[in-house]
């Protein structure tokens, strides 16, 4: 059975016609001190029978911790990751801002071994970066996520890169 996952990517475009993403540093131990490849759009799995984007709403909600903007959201597609999941990808454009970002929490054997769970936020850091430092930052497998942003963007003449 293939694990399905919906996320969020929200754009906005500066005064210069370049885009900007809202993406979210993964958290605990794995994770920590990395950047490159560190970083995923909010996103989260869903039940089978589950609407994806009511999905994507409640996990950009939990990993971020505010409701994603009430504006007008457009599909981005489903994108394969290596691992086999699929990501169901919505997108919108929105000026987001938080105070802080407040993740929900799993639960971690940590130090490995030692027998004594730790628990760590799903997000530690989510902001708005460039899509050329976005392609650094996002894991492998959602780089595509990026491709079909832009080529939409391009396409309807709102994007200078």
């Amino acid at each position: 059975m293939v694990v399905r996952s919906a996320g969020i990517l929200l754009y906005r475009l500066t005064a210069a016609g370049e885009a900007e993403v809202w993406i979210a540093h993964m958290g605990g131990p794995f994770w920590a001190g990395r950047q490159a490849a560190a970083w995923s759009i909010p996103k989260g799995e869903y039940d089978p029978g589950e609407d994806p984007f009511a999905a994507a709403l409640r996990e950009f909600a939990e990993e971020i911790g505010a409701p994603a903007p009430d504006v007008r959201y457009s599909s981005l597609g489903e994108f394969r990751q290596p691992s086999g999941k699929v990501v169901t990808v919505f997108t919108a454009e929105a000026d987001f801002a938080v105070d802080r970002v407040v993740s929900n929490t799993f639960e971690l054997e940590w130090p490995k071994g030692s027998g004594v769970l730790r628990e760590f936020p799903e997000v530690d850091d989510a902001r708005w970066v460039g899509i050329a430092d976005a392609r650094v930052k996002l894991v492998r497998g959602q780089l595509a996520v990026l491709d079909v942003l832009t080529e939409r963007l391009r396409a309807e003449g709102r994007f200078n890169a």
